[in-house]
């Protein structure tokens, strides 16, 4: 037998304030989005905006529905959208925001499988890393230097 260690390695920021003023804009749109997330059921907002290289900003809020498995989450609605309208466009970074409204969020919310599933595939379309950041509603923000940090072992277009 043989044992496979794997190590990830996030930044830390203690508030908003101590991201770069382009993080910080990209932060607060997530957070306006998220404020208008379509939850009623789970009661859990999230926002996603992402900057591409063009200099654009993509948003994106979660979407659910009575039929539970027919939602979408906020990450993939903004990347969907991102890679209809530009599919040329590498995205840079992703900030990622939830809140709850029925207590409040103080730990980072990473994003789900099914999200770091897609956000890997344009990850390894644009063969560049894609910054990720993600906090609660309140509280702290991690920070990712690529996706790979979340998903060590990714399912890619390689293995088919």
């Amino acid at each position: 037998m043989k044992e496979i260690s794997i190590t990830t390695q996030f930044s830390v920021f203690e508030s908003i304030e101590e991201l770069s003023k382009d993080t910080q804009d990209l932060m607060n749109e997530a957070i306006a989005i998220r404020k208008k997330a379509y939850a009623p059921y789970s009661k859990f907002r999230v926002g996603a905006a992402l900057l591409l290289d063009n200099g654009k900003i993509v948003l994106g809020s979660n979407q659910e529905n009575a039929a539970y498995p027919s939602g979408l989450c906020a990450e993939r609605v903004a990347i969907y959208h991102a890679g209809a309208i530009y599919p040329d466009a590498k995205i840079l970074k992703i900030a990622i925001t939830a809140a709850s409204d029925t207590n409040q969020t103080k730990a980072p919310i990473p994003p789900c499988g099914s999200c770091r599933q897609s956000i890997a595939e344009y990850e390894i379309k644009q063969e560049t890393p894609i910054e990720i950041y993600f906090m609660g509603e309140i509280g702290v923000i991690y920070q990712s230097a690529s996706l790979k940090n979340l998903l060590p072992f990714m399912f890619d277009k390689k293995f088919l």
